[in-house]
């Protein structure tokens, strides 16, 4: 992995993922635009998360017997196709078919990532992913600031024309940027799906870790869904382009997060991982007395971004070293758990918020912070452990190629 293709994969990843998100600064001003109420249009990330944990868990695992190459550029011209279709919705409905089609299919960053921990060596493994992955969160939060411009300058629809444009140009240039590699294992669609679950079954800190991780991401969801309906209503009543612009701020953690990577190389992750769960139980508390403070609501996010997206990293980082000739199948594994918590995370916000507000929202967060920091405690010395966690080959079955 050299430096100008990391930067390419953790590039594309960005914008495979910011695909998820185009809707989510603009739930109010689509909502207006085809005559849908707030809760029907908060729907809309909720049903992107759901199909993209769908594309996690049935084409994510397929990196491991397909030629990546050829692979990831089709599923990203398959995106480009779902955006199309976003872009010309009638209704609320076919919106909603057509966003699910788009979670489906933008599964693009989760095969760059474990590629990239193939193609790294061990020494800078961490390093690599977390390069990547940082890509894939600073694409999660640019895609809020661009949407709101575009769609202020051009209406919500021009943002998925633009965005189909974009997955076009990626998929030609990863075409010929990644290196031909010979598929892992030779498994039947049926046995290489069945694989998935026996690296859960088989090992335990891959439990502990999912939970872990599916908690934070769902948190995180929970708190911007939220917070788009926090700044479209009184005392702020912001417009979609300055609600995009919060965006930007998270870009901070997304910087500061990208050497976490750099704490697993160095045998760091599992304190780090406590710490960073601290903090997003402040950021949720600083987020409760900020309902109407701009300078509040700042602060929780740069702490939570920092604080989630670290998480993040350590726990992907960790996950490939327990199995690392079924990468792909673990990243299956996280990241339709991650998208489950986030689809449950943003459908919470919508009932959350309809039932107490923006403080029941942050309590609500802080309260699964804390339990996160519990299971953590108990796991550091043992359950979230693994002998295979410095990076030395797997021996179990699930992990053998074939």
């Amino acid at each position: 992995m050299s430096r100008g293709l990391t930067l390419l994969f953790a590039i594309a990843g960005g914008t495979a993922v910011a695909n998820l998100y185009w809707a989510q600064p603009l739930l109010d001003f689509i909502g207006r635009d085809l005559h849908a109420s707030t809760t029907l249009s908060g729907w809309l990330v909720t049903v992107t998360q759901i199909g993209y944990a769908a594309g996690a868990l049935l084409l994510v695992p397929l990196g491991d017997v397909l030629d990546r190459r050829r692979f990831i550029p089709g599923m990203m011209l398959c995106s480009a196709l779902a955006l199309v279709a976003c872009a010309l919705a009638p209704s609320i409905g076919a919106l909603l078919v057509a966003i699910t089609l788009l979670g489906l299919t933008t599964v693009s960053g989760q095969l760059l990532t474990p590629l990239a921990g193939d193609l790294a060596d061990d020494t800078n493994r961490g390093q690599v992913v977390g390069t990547v992955v940082s890509g894939l969160l600073i694409g999660i939060l640019t895609s809020r600031t661009i949407s709101g411009l575009i769609a202020d300058a051009a209406g919500w629809r021009a943002i998925y024309f633009v965005a189909a444009a974009v997955s076009v140009a990626f998929a030609l240039l990863l075409r010929r940027a990644i290196p031909p590699l010979a598929p892992k294992t030779h498994l039947p669609y049926p046995q290489l799906l069945f694989s998935v679950w026996q690296v859960i079954r088989q090992e335990r800190a891959v439990r502990w870790t999912l939970f872990l991780g599916a908690t934070a991401f769902g948190t995180f969801t929970m708190f911007w869904t939220a917070l788009t309906f926090l700044l479209s209503a009184q005392p702020f009543s912001y417009s979609v382009s300055v609600i995009g612009l919060f965006g930007l701020i998270g870009l901070a953690g997304a910087l500061a997060a990208q050497r976490a990577g750099r704490l697993h190389d160095r045998g760091r992750s599992m304190p780090a991982t406590g710490w960073g769960w601290a903090v997003i139980v402040i950021s949720f508390v600083v987020a409760a007395f900020a309902d109407h403070s701009a300078a509040g609501i700042i602060v929780a996010i740069v702490l939570l971004d920092i604080a989630v997206q670290g998480v993040n990293i350590l726990n992907q980082t960790r996950l490939f070293a327990v199995a690392p000739h079924a990468r792909s199948r673990v990243n299956t594994a996280f990241v339709t758990c991650n998208f489950i918590g986030g689809a449950v995370g943003s459908a919470a916000a919508s009932v959350l918020w309809s039932a107490g507000g923006w403080t029941t929202v942050s309590l609500t967060g802080a309260g699964l912070g804390c339990v996160a920091l519990l299971v953590w405690a108990l796991g550091r010395r043992g359950p979230l452990l693994n002998e295979r966690s410095d990076g030395t080959t797997d021996p179990s079955p699930a992990s053998r190629p074939g």
